[in-house]
């Protein structure tokens, strides 16, 4: 959800509790932030579309949003939230703990939890405690785009072991992993799974974005429990790799990858001397990463637009990725292949 529309649909909600009476959808449209009612047909009818989404949202997220009306003799319906229905008790929360709240709200944003999420955040907000954006524009934000991350929460949760197929940066292929997790833990803008590995027999950590297929549930729920003298972070940032920030050339087809461009330097320009078969007079760029997996995927959002000239691991990590996608297009049941779409980096310069 966009901060825009969490914004109106706090400021709506607000205004239909501060009322005893109904209001109507012109009287929310000139009262409430963020709507703008509009003066010709077309304005109007775009101003009751989004009235009637954001109204069917709180109603969804259980707010209990009424209609009626203010007098028997009138027709018109207007809408209201009852304060003893909806209100919660005083509030206080320090600084840091709302800050807190804000962020673990928006970690859910992307998993089956947005809704209670959202509906936690606007009623904290409608009662006071400061938990969304402040004025400079700034917000937190935690990535969970890994398709491992919501099954070994849930296998935390459960205590659970879990099996899945991970690849190491050194390796070629997949091997199975057999781990009682004890945690998932966010380090330098990455997720990571703690746990004890079966097969080794000693703590490890895995690296999310690197389970490569699905993760499996092993065994009843209830048996794994993290050992007391476990510090789950000290543990991730021991082993996690430093951060290093290397430099990819890369080759660059004219009038594409522009988000691309805009954080690369460029060491020469088309001339239509590329030597390059079948793609003459591409542009050679540099850029600077320090996550060879985000870079790949970044890289292989163009297609045959980009190509990587060095670092070869780099170059390989592409190709592996590309490889990928055409067996999966062309096994039975495979997606049919689309045009490749420019996709904006998910990070700063250093890290794309």
């Amino acid at each position: 959800m966009s901060r825009r529309r969490l914004e109106r649909l706090l400021n709506l909600t607000m205004c239909l509790m501060a009322t005893s009476r109904f209001l109507s959808v012109a009287e929310i449209g000139e009262l409430v932030d963020g709507f703008a009612p509009g003066e010709t047909a077309e304005e109007q009818e775009a101003f009751r579309r989004m009235f009637e989404r954001d109204k069917q949202y709180l109603r969804d997220l259980g707010i209990p949003l009424e209609t009626g009306s203010n007098s028997f003799l009138s027709d018109d319906v207007g809408y209201r939230i009852r304060r003893s229905d909806y209100a919660l008790p005083e509030i206080s929360l320090d600084p840091d703990e709302a800050a807190a709240l804000g962020l673990a709200a928006r970690l859910w944003s992307s998993t089956s939890l947005a809704a209670a999420s959202a509906s936690a955040l606007l009623k904290l907000a409608a009662g006071g405690a400061p938990t969304l954006p402040g004025p400079d524009g700034l917000e937190p934000r935690v990535g969970t785009t890994e398709p491992a991350f919501a099954p070994c929460l849930a296998a935390v949760q459960a205590g659970q072991a879990i099996r899945f197929p991970y690849r190491k940066p050194t390796e070629t292929e997949p091997s199975e992993r057999w781990v009682e997790p004890w945690g998932v833990v966010s380090w330098r803008g990455r997720w990571y799974l703690a746990g004890h590995d079966q097969d080794r027999a000693a703590a490890r950590v895995f690296r999310l974005s690197r389970v490569t297929g699905t993760v499996r549930p092993v065994g009843p729920p209830g048996v794994v429990r993290m050992p007391e003298t476990v510090d789950l972070r000290a543990l991730v940032s021991a082993s996690a790799p430093p951060e290093r920030t290397r430099t990819a050339v890369l080759k660059i087809r004219p009038g594409t990858g522009h988000a691309l461009r805009r954080h690369a330097r460029v060491l020469s320009a088309a001339t239509g001397q590329d030597t390059v078969p079948g793609m003459p007079g591409m542009d050679i760029v540099e850029i600077d990463y320090s996550d060879i997996e985000r870079m790949a995927r970044w890289v292989v959002g163009y297609g045959d637009d980009v190509l990587v000239v060095r670092p070869r691991q780099l170059r390989t990590e592409v190709v592996r990725r590309l490889a990928d996608a055409a067996r999966a297009h062309s096994a039975p049941g495979g997606l049919a292949p689309r045009p490749c779409t420019e996709r904006a980096p998910t990070a700063g310069p250093a890290a794309p």
